[in-house]
């Protein structure tokens, strides 16, 4: 959260502004300087507003909140880096959700592992109405290298839709 900070001078001080008659106003003066250090942080903020809006440069507390304007949803036990990565290529990875690509990547991002996705046949069509819907096939997801099975498994089940059933096998080195 931002807030005022008082060792932060300000770069535009309201006391240089004022009209001649007020300069010599003591007064006026503290009364100025109280907002200047009230003032200094939204300033600082604005004047730094494109890295505030940059993933790399943003303050973690302010990532949190850019997170939320492209629906990245960040697990905090992530380390910066990887948090940082995941809100940059949040909209690119919405573009490929529901896919296997989508699902390998996101587990890339988000447990840093590799991934393979073995998807069913999948989709079936017909001309004539009332035709019976294809059987459901599995979709297999196979995990390289030692993991967090169950954190993998609520990943798949997160992007997973609710008619397919998804697997997770983990394999060893």
């Amino acid at each position: 959260m931002r807030g005022a900070l008082p060792e932060l001078p300000s770069r535009h001080p309201l006391g240089t502004m004022l009209p001649a008659m007020y300069t010599a106003d003591d007064f006026a003066l503290r009364f100025t300087w109280g907002l200047d250090a009230v003032l200094s942080a939204l300033l600082s903020t604005m004047d730094n507003l494109p890295a505030y809006l940059d993933p790399a440069l943003a303050p973690a507390d302010f990532l949190d909140w850019l997170s939320s304007w492209v629906a990245a949803e960040l697990d905090p036990a992530l380390p910066l880096p990887l948090r940082r990565a995941v809100v940059r290529r949040a909209v690119a990875a919405h573009r490929r959700r529901g896919t296997a690509d989508g699902l390998v990547e996101r587990l890339a991002l988000s447990q840093g592992v590799r991934a393979e996705v073995r998807d069913g046949p999948g989709a079936a069509w017909s001309a004539t109405p009332g035709t019976d819907v294809p059987a459901a096939d599995e979709v297999v997801v196979r995990v390289h290298g030692p993991v967090d099975r169950a954190r993998v498994e609520a990943v798949v089940a997160s992007v997973c839709p609710v008619h397919v059933t998804c697997v997770v096998e983990v394999v060893d080195p």
